[in-house]
């Protein structure tokens, strides 16, 4: 049964860990720390992914605008090295011939406004580039949305807020509600004339992140046919694991080196191994698709691992190759096969084309 993830962090993993390139994604990489490569893609049923073209939002805006279109540039080196098992998608009849030559779709997401730059221009230039969603926040706001994660700014949306919507809407581009403020998820629903959508949240009545989607929202997802990519991320799976997500922030706040530098990696890695995160599994992330399709209905849920964006992962679903299990969790709850397939691929093709064409 193939798989449409709608975010992996692979892209910024690599630039940080391997910048000469040297590591081989046709070799299975577990015992590297990465959970995503070729042969697991594979193993795990991936036939589409978003990959996310992510800058830090710690960046100057107008360096944050460079970088996204380096991390373009790197998703495309990585295409093209790999013609036989990937192939650059745009739209949905992309995604549908790749699947049909065997490749795996490889689609482009920009995570975090701040990339743009205050400019429309700068939109329009990533959406030439490939480029078919912009997650509206990352972990700050910007200066014309409020992010889940940082002290409410603009009521949701500013009036240039709701020209980046808008022109979204016209280009055919996807506006990622994944990071955004409650107020956000609000005020873009109010003007978007685009189904709904997130790339990798879950639920907050299951666990109260405010990275996660409320039931009131996901009525509105179910409302104008989109769709809720639930993430596997433990932090937005329990409250045990939130509140330990929330101490993990606070030992970054303390290391004084560059976030993404190999110190601060290795100084927070010890700090992960010396406190690790409360357990979670596979069952944690199905009571999350459960949730969604009992609120907003089996129409609207999708699955989006966020896969070598987190360093902890639920037991029994490891790295890219572990869909099948949560099939098999779903499968056993009284899951139908065709029920599995619009979590795993309809929902998501049908969102993409009737935003992306």
């Amino acid at each position: 049964m193939d798989v449409f993830d709608g975010h992996n962090d692979l892209p910024w993993r690599l630039r940080v860990r391997d910048p000469d390139g040297r590591l081989d994604l046709a070799a299975d990489l577990g015992g590297t720390g990465l959970h995503t490569d070729l042969p697991r893609l594979r193993r795990g049923g991936v036939g589409a992914q978003f990959w996310s073209v992510y800058v830090p939002n710690d960046r100057p805006e107008p360096q944050a605008a460079i970088q996204v279109v380096e991390q373009v540039e790197l998703v495309r080196r990585i295409i093209a090295r790999y013609p036989g098992s990937l192939a650059l998608a745009t739209n949905a009849a992309e995604v549908e011939r790749a699947r049909a030559d065997g490749r795996i779709a490889s689609l482009l997401g920009a995570e975090g406004g701040h990339c743009l730059d205050n400019s429309l221009v700068v939109l329009r230039s990533l959406y030439k580039l490939g480029i078919r969603y912009l997650t509206l926040t990352h972990s700050r706001n910007t200066a014309w949305a409020d992010s889940a994660t940082d002290e409410p700014a603009h009521g949701g949306l500013t009036p240039f807020g709701e020209e980046v919507v808008r022109e979204l809407n016209r280009l055919g581009m996807l506006a990622d509600l994944a990071h955004v403020a409650d107020a956000t998820m609000h005020a873009v629903l109010d003007i978007t004339t685009a189904p709904a959508f997130f790339s990798h949240s879950s639920a907050r009545a299951l666990c109260g992140h405010p990275r996660n989607v409320p039931d009131d929202v996901l009525l509105r997802v179910r409302d104008t046919e989109g769709v809720v990519m639930v993430t596997f991320v433990p932090f937005f799976l329990t409250d045990e694991c939130r509140v330990w997500g929330d101490e993990l922030a606070r030992a970054e706040d303390a290391i004084a080196l560059p976030w993404d530098s190999p110190d601060f990696l290795r100084v927070r890695q010890a700090w992960i191994e010396a406190n690790p995160c409360p357990p979670t599994s596979v069952r944690d992330v199905a009571d999350h698709v459960e949730h969604v399709r009992e609120v907003a209905g089996v129409d609207a849920v999708g699955l989006g691992g966020d896969y070598d964006g987190t360093e902890v992962v639920p037991d029994g679903l490891p790295d890219v190759s572990s869909y099948p299990a949560l099939l098999e969790e779903l499968s056993a709850r009284g899951w139908s096969e065709g029920d599995l397939r619009k979590l795993t691929w309809h929902n998501a093709m049908r969102v993409l084309r009737a935003t992306c064409g």
